[in-house]
């Protein structure tokens, strides 16, 4: 059964954008507008990083067996992506993961320095996520 990737697609193309702003934007001396613009950036991230991870959960209960990710933890689960080449490194997935709890648990400037850094690494890794997903969307 081939999956709706359209919300994906949607969330990755949104958090790219901001980004691309962000970085356009780097050099201006306008504080609040750069505290939106990282503000902007770590709020796609979530989304982004939420449809993400449920879409890797997804496609292996649909293309391998839902007993396969049933109850698993979410390093159990990008194990599970690993061995199926949806995802290179199970490591850098954590590193996603404790930046998207970092978000809702502590919210200062320094939380959001450090997971606007991490989104700009997970951006071409989600990209990457959904291409293979794309790829093998049965």
């Amino acid at each position: 059964m081939a999956l709706e990737l359209e919300s994906l697609r949607k969330a990755i193309n949104a958090l790219g954008r901001s980004l691309r702003v962000a970085q356009e934007q780097a050099d201006a001396k306008d504080f609040d507008l750069l505290e939106t613009l990282r503000a902007g950036v770590v709020q796609n991230f979530e989304v982004a990083y939420e449809q993400t991870w449920k879409m890797l959960k997804r496609w292996i209960e649909t293309q391998v067996s839902p007993v396969e990710v049933d109850g698993v933890t979410r390093r159990q689960l990008f194990r599970i992506c690993h061995e199926n080449r949806l995802i290179d490194d199970v490591d850098v997935w954590m590193a996603f993961h404790k930046a998207r709890n970092e978000t809702s648990h502590t919210y200062d400037a320094k939380t959001a320095e450090d997971v606007f850094a991490v989104a700009g690494a997970f951006w071409p890794a989600a990209s990457e996520v959904l291409a293979r997903i794309a790829e093998r969307n049965d």
